[in-house]
């Protein structure tokens, strides 16, 4: 094409090339920089931590299967194990010990017990499997009024038991649906006059109750503010500190690890308008599985999550629509021929996520797994097209109807390419059956996916329109349905109300698959509301996941 000069004559034999216009988002950058490159893991210290672990270990399981211990007291032991994240530790003795209690539950033996114990053992119960009814509140309303008792509202430690108690509720349980209402309001009422750890204790289960937090982090709290019920069995309390102690440096050493092959792998160099985001990712995959047997599955889910967010941040915030089709066509040929066709700034990723892959396959094949890999590879596939599909409506300026919106907005919520991702690593467990599981698209999968499509919609939605993107469902919740802005708002919450209900109830035994398999899918949901309940922590990880990632990896462990 000729040149114009200044002048505005044409110049033949000239060329120019014209920068096309881009989507910039201006992503705020990374506020660690290269903090977590310097760490270096002393193996000796680890190994002391987990030896001196084996002394308390055993002290509390001989605890837990004491036949000897009231069941009050043996349940609330549980529930401090549970909050403290030692489940994992004694879970054949602990299941073991509810069965046995959960076969003798009788329900006028709660008529003489408080709402403070009641609630604890409801939650025990309930966080580990066994559907005790929720007609142990029953007592605690008045059968004239059918509201609560007069003597509930100033019980403020019973009320926030009830509260947390809430939380695990399943569709049509109105008791604990007028619970969760009730207590909510009373505890707001009265948060500001407490004082101490009763206090501390209700600020943070309103900031964010206990069954919807990253499980790392509210063992951390339970430990600061729970300190009364921590001490009461002192093996319980040094564990903790113990655990806390070797989990924090096996983290640190796989947060570099990570930051490391980051660094090597120079994306912000190639791709320099990407958020830069590790430490928060890193984070984000911890808070599906922070057992230390899990050390490779969090590295590997980790990769795959960042690749994620350049593909993201591609599609999204920087490229034209003509070069996303042309990477999404070249993802879905997952070949190195691809790569021709692609503009400069994309190849060296699209390489890198090729070679990863490729080295995942030969590793697993070795242990007969490669189809994990495979499964991860297609769901990577998936969420290409997805984000294309959103990049075409931009494009032309289209708002999808809500239902056709849904379809596509479950795929790019990134839900199926991290929870099949995150089972990539996690060994033997994860076989034919578990993934025939995970495809036949289960209850509980869509329940975690909608949390995750939604929870993230309702608090960036207005980010998003600032940016000219028409994909959002709010926007297209109000477009189908003709209501306000507030009125969709409303409606999406309760969908995501609704589906904590049935991921309650897919985690109730018996259970299609073990927990093992579960968990993260839960987790994920989870994650999902620490970092979007309050802000969108993850492109601006200012509040919630700055103030997570101080507390885990740089602050100081219980000593």
């Amino acid at each position: 094409m000729a040149a114009v000069e200044a002048n505005g004559t044409l110049q033949p034999n000239t060329k120019t090339t014209i920068e096309p216009v881009r989507p910039l988002a201006n992503f705020p950058p990374s506020v660690w920089g290269d903090r977590f490159l310097s760490f270096s893991l002393d193996n000796t210290e680890l190994e002391g931590y987990a030896k001196a672990m084996e002394e308390p270990k055993e002290v509390v399981r001989r605890l837990i299967v004491d036949p000897t211990m009231d069941s009050n007291k043996k349940l609330s032991l549980i529930y401090s194990v549970h909050r403290l994240g030692l489940t994992y530790m004694f879970l054949q003795d602990v299941e073991a010990q509810l069965d046995k209690l959960f076969k003798e539950f009788n329900l006028q033996d709660y008529e003489e017990v408080d709402l403070y114990t009641t609630s604890i053992n409801f939650q025990v119960f309930r966080h580990l499997g066994h559907k005790l009814p929720c007609d142990v509140f029953n007592k605690f309303k008045d059968s004239s009024s059918g509201t609560f008792k007069e003597c509930v509202t100033k019980d403020v430690k019973g009320m926030l038991g009830l509260y947390e108690s809430a939380q695990l509720r399943l569709r049509g349980e109105e008791i604990l649906d007028e619970a969760a209402e009730f207590t909510v309001t009373q505890l707001k009422s009265v948060v500001n006059t407490l004082e101490g750890k009763l206090g501390q204790q209700v600020m943070q289960s309103l900031r964010r109750p206990f069954h919807q937090g990253m499980p790392m982090v509210e063992a951390r709290f339970y430990f600061a503010n729970y300190d009364e019920e921590c001490s009461t069995h002192e093996s319980l309390t040094k564990l903790a500190k113990l655990h806390f102690n070797y989990l924090q440096l096996q983290q640190k050493e796989e947060l570099r690890i990570v930051s490391k092959w980051w660094k090597d792998m120079r994306f912000q160099e190639t791709t320099p308008y990407i958020r830069d985001r590790v430490p928060e990712i890193y984070l984000w995959i911890l808070g599906l599985y922070f057992e230390p047997r899990y050390s490779l599955a969090r590295i590997i889910a980790t990769k795959i999550t960042l690749f994620l967010v350049v593909l993201d941040d591609t599609y999204d915030a920087y490229a034209t629509i003509e070069e996303i089709r042309l990477l999404t066509d070249a993802i879905n040929r997952w070949d190195i021929s691809a790569m021709e066709q692609l503009p400069e700034y994309i190849r060296p990723f699209f390489k890198i996520l090729l070679d990863e892959y490729a080295e995942l396959e030969k590793q697993l094949a070795k242990e007969g797994r490669e189809k994990s890999v495979f499964a991860s590879k297609e769901a990577f596939q998936d969420i290409a097209n997805g984000y294309l599909e959103e990049a075409e409506w931009t494009n032309s300026g289209y708002v999808a109807s809500f239902p056709e919106y849904m379809k596509n907005g479950l795929i790019t919520s990134a839900y199926n390419v991290i929870s099949k991702s995150a089972l990539v690593g996690m060994g033997e467990m994860v076989g034919e059956d578990a993934l025939a599981w995970y495809e036949s698209h289960p209850k509980t999968l869509q329940a975690s996916e909608l949390i995750s499509r939604l929870q993230d919609d309702v608090m960036t939605y207005q980010f998003e329109r600032e940016r000219g993107q028409s994909a959002t469902g709010v926007d297209s919740y109000i477009k189908t349905y003709g209501v306000s802005e507030k009125e969709a708002i409303n409606e999406l919450n309760k969908m995501i109300e609704n589906a904590w209900k049935d991921i309650n109830e897919g985690c109730l035994k018996p259970r299609e698959v073990s927990m093992d398999l579960l968990a993260p899918i839960v987790n994920l949901a989870r994650m999902i509301d620490v970092v979007y309940r309050y802000d969108d922590g993850f492109t601006f990880p200012g509040k919630t996941m700055k103030e997570y990632i101080t507390l885990l990896f740089v602050g100081s462990s219980p000593m």
